[in-house]
């Protein structure tokens, strides 16, 4: 376990900084005491940050930050803009006040500051992210906490615990979700559903680990893809908790499989580029050569994540054989959600449906329907209720003709769906449910015929008939506008023939996998943004 900084004191004679006066925010106060009443819930939204007063030390204010602001050295705080700063609600004791500098140094040391030399501005910013949970936990003096897990700001935890004791709702706004907890939605919700499933105590996960393997994770997405991003895996593992509670999977699968579900859908885009596979492939970029132009991004995202994992030794109390064991069938969900072979899964599916053999108290049958668990999750936008199924869609096309015009600045040939003057964003929508979303969820309501499904297939036709107004609306000039994105139009350049993916956890550790033609549109492994342009 890695030291956290307690940081110095400021006395209640000294100023308080204008600079920190100055934030919008409210002075609120900290207490046991009936006295002193809690901040109205309703504006806790609008609320940035705050000043408190903690009764039980009367020699300290503490600056409450809800993860706009960061530490700089030697001096008080700096806006940073959200969603780069993944941090969440944590009170921090205020740095001494002193003129403000520029300079990365170390802290000053004060009352109850340890000091171990020079530390870098990331690996301060993950130490300082336990802090609030050691405070308010107070585990350093031994006593019990009622919520051992507690992981929200107290002025917070009204609204985000209110929407996470309905996390599975199909309704769920991630938007609003992602707000209330300033941009930290992944952390707080993958902490949340595995607490919710006893998993931390079961597996003996380490809390510090775990709560900082899933910041490096929200951190390693990035935040100015407009699809692709951190509130993108949020949504992912939301929708994945859902289809986990399903009747059928309910019964059948082990804890194991959950843990695996859940991780794999919170990791299954870690550091996503916001380009397509074939914009790689075509710029000669270093992951295609690595990975063999097969499934780049979708290996890419496995290692990465294997990378945390051992970073992190989250899994590093269990036998050696266990935690390979654990990251291959790790890999096989990830690679699964590959675009480019929709067809291969959504055909295998389908034979075991027709022949009804489907035996989920087989180890190798329950990891394939977590895969299709995790491909309907990663695809589900157009299935969510128009308000949210709308803005995913506007994001998914701002990502493709991000790279379209990033392709023609530099004269290659652009993606099928990425060119803004030929594509519009309902005539893509309608060829994506099509071609892609209708059929992999008929199947899955023909396997799960349940009350979820029906609501996923009625929103989906329901979104569907709402672009076709739209698009009819449009009335679009040229002809190539009036008929909805078809197979043709985007199929994908067959990769070369690789090694086989690890379906199981005895399989061989992969480095590549097999791909083939795709079928569909956009589903989230083809949504491009360009953000890279090698």
């Amino acid at each position: 376990m890695e030291v956290c900084y307690q940081l110095p004191v400021l006395p209640l004679d000294r100023p308080v900084p204008k600079h920190v006066l100055s934030r919008r925010g409210a002075i609120s106060f900290s207490s046991s005491s009936s006295l002193f009443g809690a901040p109205d819930p309703r504006q806790l939204s609008q609320r940035r940050g705050a000043i408190s007063y903690d009764s039980s030390d009367q020699t300290a204010l503490y600056i409450r930050m809800l993860g706009d602001v960061r530490v700089r050295s030697q001096v008080g705080f700096e806006p940073e803009g959200r969603g780069s700063y993944p941090y969440l609600c944590i009170d921090f004791r205020t740095l001494h006040s002193c003129s403000e500098s520029t300079s990365a140094s170390s802290l000053i040391p004060g009352p109850g500051f340890i000091s171990a030399g020079p530390v870098s501005g990331r690996r301060l910013r993950r130490l300082l992210s336990f802090q609030r949970y050691l405070h308010s936990s107070r585990l350093l003096w031994g006593t019990t906490h009622l919520n051992p897990l507690h992981i929200l700001d107290e002025d917070y935890i009204g609204q985000a615990k209110c929407m996470l004791e309905r996390v599975g709702s199909w309704n769920f706004d991630i938007f609003l979700f992602d707000r209330l907890t300033n941009g930290n939605s992944l952390v707080t919700m993958t902490f949340h559903l595995l607490n919710q499933y006893g998993l931390l105590e079961l597996f003996q996960l380490d809390m510090v680990k775990l709560w900082r393997f899933l910041v490096m994770v929200q951190e390693d997405y990035h935040s100015l893809n407009p699809y692709h991003n951190a509130v993108h895996a949020a949504d992912v593992t939301q929708a994945m908790y859902c289809y986990l509670r399903e009747p059928k999977l309910a019964k059948s699968l082990t804890s194991c499989d959950i843990l695996l579900g859940l991780l794999a859908a919170a990791t299954h885009d870690l550091d996503h580029p916001g380009v397509n596979q074939p914009f790689l492939i075509k710029t000669n970029h270093y992951l295609a050569k690595l990975y063999r132009n097969s499934s780049v991004l979708e290996n890419h995202h496995w290692r990465s994540a294997v990378g945390l994992l051992r970073e992190t030794g989250l899994f590093s109390h269990l036998p050696a054989e266990e935690g390979l064991k654990m990251e291959r069938q790790l890999g096989s969900l990830i690679l699964a959600t590959d675009i480019s072979r929709q067809n291969e899964y959504l055909g295998k599916f389908r034979t075991h449906l027709n022949q009804d053999d489907l035996c989920l108290s087989n180890a190798s049958h329950r990891h394939f329907i977590l895969q299709m668990a995790l491909k309907c999750a990663d695809i589900c936008n157009p299935c969510r209720p128009w308000e949210l199924s709308k803005q995913w869609s506007e994001k998914v096309t701002q990502e493709f003709f991000h790279q379209g015009d990033i392709e023609k600045k530099h004269k290659l040939e652009v993606s099928p769906l990425c060119d803004s003057q030929r594509n519009s964003m309902g005539n893509i929508q309608i060829g994506f449910m099509t071609y892609v979303v209708e059929p992999l969820f008929a199947e899955w309501g023909r396997f799960s015929d349940t009350r979820l499904s029906q609501t996923m297939l009625g929103h989906l036709g329901l979104n569907k008939a709402s672009w076709g107004g739209l698009v009819q609306q449009e009335r679009p000039s040229s002809p190539d506008e009036l008929e909805p994105s078809s197979p043709a139009s985007v199929t994908m350049p067959t990769p070369a023939i690789t090694e086989s993916e690890p379906e199981s956890a005895s399989a061989v550790e992969p480095t590549a996998v097999t791909t083939a033609t795709a079928t569909g549109a956009t589903n989230s492994k083809e949504i491009p943004q360009g953000r890279k342009e090698s």
